[in-house]
């Protein structure tokens, strides 16, 4: 029982110290960040300048609005920056309980994660909101004057960043799910019916309710479903039977 409870601990003390270097990493990325916190939320800002009519402009209705959303914003940048090394992080506190194999994966599935992540925001900020604002614009009426608030907007902008962030992470969650045996390729093939129409309604939940963005994150996620399984596929090909019965943290 003392055994048990000093590995509880010791992880524990892994956990926090993991933690901890995160939290420090993000804190140092955001010292930069905070320093363009204006030219930063003057950025995130501009698709939905662009799609207002002439002479609108944006406003902030609380006291401390204009100084909060840009802190937030350096923050949120100041984490993306910190993100591969965050992601390593939590791999390095699961490591030691995985095949030799699946160790092999961690530098692979922590570069494939940040970058399909940040595609995902890339992709939700070039193409998704153009489009949505442009839809909202076109439909308005021209007796309406337009004048979103910052605050609002960021929490729109912040939602649909980690929505397009996390669905371009779908073949990441294919691929682990078929390296550590939880489901086959075969089985992921059978589901499709099924993952298409989950998707569709996870879109349709998490996205306005406008038609243009629905689709702009649904029709991703089946494409990158389908990447999943091909990336799957071949990451199963090359497993190596005997690893399946090599114990955890075992090297080879």
């Amino acid at each position: 029982m003392n055994e048990a409870q000093e590995s509880f601990l010791s992880h524990l003390i892994e956990l926090r110290t993991r933690l901890v270097r995160s939290l420090l990493a993000v804190g140092i990325a955001a010292l930069p960040t905070l320093y363009f916190s204006s030219e930063l939320y003057d950025i995130l800002a501009m698709p939905l300048i662009n799609s207002l009519p002439q002479g609108s402009h944006m406003i902030a209705t609380g006291v401390i609005t204009p100084f909060l959303i840009p802190m937030k914003i350096a923050i949120m940048a100041a984490f993306l920056l910190a993100l591969p090394y965050v992601l390593y992080q939590g791999w390095a506190f699961v490591a030691p309980g995985l095949y030799t194999h699946e160790k092999k994966l961690a530098l692979p599935l922590v570069v494939s994660s940040t970058v399909l992540f940040a595609v995902g925001m890339l992709f939700c900020y070039f193409i998704v909101f153009r489009k949505v604002f442009a839809f909202i614009a076109h439909f308005a009426p021209k007796s309406i004057s337009v004048a979103p608030d910052i605050e609002a907007y960021f929490n729109f902008v912040l939602g649909m960043f980690l929505a397009f962030g996390l669905a371009f992470e779908v073949p990441v969650v294919v691929v682990v799910l078929v390296i550590t045996g939880l489901v086959t390729v075969e089985q992921l093939r059978e589901w499709r019916g099924y993952v298409v129409v989950a998707i569709f309604v996870v879109a349709a939940v998490v996205t306005p309710p406008d038609v243009v963005s629905q689709i702009s994150l649904a029709l991703p996620m089946c494409l990158l479903y389908e990447a999943g399984i091909i990336f799957a596929q071949m990451a199963s090909r090359r497993r190596k039977p005997q690893a399946l019965a090599q114990p955890p943290g075992e090297e080879a």
